[in-house]
């Protein structure tokens, strides 16, 4: 079976139980502060699962590009991806806890032929927050799975979401594949590491709202949302050890194979694994049609670590230039008949990829200066302290591995215990200043982040009027405080057109104009001229907000009644995000 064939059984299995399949959004999340990329399918999909009407209905599918980094050190396991694709189904408000499960049954052993025996499945322990999942437990056990296979485990393992800070969330039960591995212990079960059982599917079941607070409520409509890893379970259909040996990565692999002259085998095997995840990874976050560069702050940032990282094992290869751009352009190749952006931006891709090499080459060439001058002032010890490998990690971008093997060939080491406590620290750091800057995300649909919502519509419009109609939006991010919106556009803005745009959004907030919504299909909303990412599915509904004569976009949502709530529309700053994008940052208010 290969990953075509996969999709498409998924796709038509539950179309077959009166689903209608949606496309895969962007990585790029809309209009969300609270995380930087799309984690799962459930993601862009938050308003509705918070009760908002979905124009496709109660019962959606979809195989949905996705991307996390919290498992990044874990990549060149068997399993483990930062890019990946999940197949999810979700009911809004329709179907719950036994038809979920019993779908998820018939998908694996009857559509798929998994033996049932081969099957271990998790329920919730219950807490404070919610009692201990029996309705599930007695479910599975309905269907044949006898109490051995039944692991009853805490919040950590069983329970999913929200996708950012806060939002729906709520108790899940997880499948996982026996792979025939011994045990590596008595009481080795699911939750194991070792690689005995191997997670397949997750299907949350959301009941359950958590807020800033960090505290639990009871929603109003209970939903369903399921996600199905397509790499590991296209593992398990051909009988191969890893996602690694799928037909996925294996063009890749035999592409740095003849690009670096080393082989895959057991001694490179993890090199080859990280260089293929992160340069995969990369490519569809640049083959996005939002357009991401390589940069230091946010999306980019984390482009930029991928790339560099991998860049880092292909020089320990050998590797010549542009190697990367190379590898790209299988990737592109292989997924481009089903995720056409990348087709469409392949020349944005290559382009990044080599201006990114060409930059991380002078920096490790600055940075074996600098590290050289650090070597040298080592005391007789022959030990490099922490703090001078860390600031040659942070401020020079140099990776603490070159400094690792340059402090080897000079017979020093590294202070790499003290390097990691310095490194948590800046971690904690970071995630604590997220956690302030990732205010709100779909979730939240507060008065403000409303208001600010509905502005950048008028804004978009409005600098399509003085830019030009190639501006087009590439990022959003909308606290209660502020909104910030990127856009493609390769210049400065002159202070007279940002007056200009400021201008024309004001104008629309007086004429106090209804915000109407419709719904209609791509064809429909082209017809009409809405602006806004089309899917690439003709047919597919959307929703399309519309201002009088200002605006009309397809969005999801939320957005004022009318444009006079907005009071008062001010640029605050203008800036590059990244090459040929602009970011302009904005209030409401009055």
């Amino acid at each position: 079976m290969n990953s075509r064939e996969l999709r498409n059984l998924y796709i038509d299995f539950f179309v077959g139980h009166d689903h209608k399949h949606i496309p895969s959004s962007s990585l790029i999340p809309e209009n969300d502060p609270s995380v930087l990329f799309t984690t799962a399918g459930m993601h862009p999909l938050v308003p509705y699962l918070l009760g908002e009407k979905h124009p496709l209905g109660k019962r959606l599918v979809n195989f949905q590009k996705s991307l996390r980094t919290g498992d990044i050190d874990e990549v060149g396991d068997a399993s483990h991806l930062t890019f990946f694709e999940m197949m999810g189904n979700w009911s809004l408000g329709d179907y719950f806890k036994r038809e979920s499960i019993a779908m998820s049954h018939e998908f694996l052993t009857s559509a798929l032929g998994i033996p049932q025996e081969k099957i271990s499945v998790t329920v919730f322990s219950g807490d404070e927050s919610a009692p201990r999942d029996e309705e599930s437990a007695g479910i599975w056990r309905s269907l044949g799975y006898p109490d051995s296979r039944i692991y009853y485990y805490g919040k950590k393992e069983n329970w999913w979401g929200p996708a950012g800070l806060t939002g729906p969330c709520g108790p899940d039960t997880e499948i996982f594949f026996d792979t025939g591995k011994e045990k590596c212990s008595a009481d080795c079960g699911p939750s194991c590491t070792c690689g005995k059982h191997v997670e397949i599917w997750n299907n949350v079941f959301m009941e359950y709202v958590k807020d800033a607070d960090g505290n639990y409520s009871k929603m109003p409509v209970s939903n369903v949302d399921t996600g199905l890893g397509l790499e590991r379970v296209l593992a398990i259909m051909n009988g191969v050890p890893s996602v690694f040996d799928t037909e996925l990565f294996m063009p890749i692999i035999e592409k740095i194979e003849a690009v670096t002259g080393v082989k895959y085998s057991e001694k490179t095997f993890r090199q080859y694994r990280v260089i293929a995840d992160h340069l995969r990874a990369a490519t569809f976050v640049l083959g996005d049609d939002k357009a991401v560069s390589p940069s230091n702050v946010d999306q980019g940032y984390v482009v930029r670590r991928l790339i560099r990282r991998a860049y880092r094992y292909l020089t320990q290869m050998n590797a010549p230039a542009l190697t990367m751009s190379a590898i790209a352009e299988v990737i592109i190749n292989n997924y481009s008949d089903v995720y056409p952006e990348l087709g469409r931006n392949s020349e944005f891709v290559i382009r990044q990829f080599n201006q990114e090499e060409e930059i991380f080459s002078r920096t490790l060439e600055q940075g074996l200066k600098i590290a050289t001058k650090y070597l040298d002032k080592v005391g007789p010890d022959k030990k490099m302290n922490a703090e001078d490998a860390f600031r040659l990690y942070d401020t020079f971008g140099f990776p603490l591995e070159f400094t690792q093997e340059l402090a080897e060939e000079n017979g020093i080491v590294v202070d790499v215990a003290g390097f990691r406590e310095l490194f948590a620290a800046h971690q904690e750091k970071s995630r604590a200043g997220a956690a302030q800057k990732f205010k709100g995300g779909l979730a939240d649909s507060s008065e403000e982040t409303t208001k600010l919502h509905t502005a950048t519509h008028l804004l978009h419009a409005a600098l399509r009027k003085v830019l030009g109609e190639s501006v087009n939006q590439r990022g959003s991010n909308i606290n209660a405080e502020r909104l910030r919106f990127d856009f493609s556009f390769d210049r400065k803005v002159t202070p007279e057109e940002l007056a200009e745009a400021e201008k024309i959004v004001n104008s629309a907030i007086s004429a106090g104009v209804d915000v109407v919504c419709e719904e209609m299909t791509v064809k429909e909303a082209k017809a009409k001229d809405a602006i806004g990412l089309f899917a690439d599915k003709y047919d597919e509904v959307v929703k399309v907000y519309t201002m009088g004569g200002h605006s009309i976009e397809i969005c999801g949502g939320p957005h004022v009644s009318n444009t006079r709530e907005l009071g008062s529309f001010k640029i605050r700053q203008e800036g590059s995000s990244s090459a040929g994008v602009r970011r302009i940052k904005a209030t409401v208010g009055g």
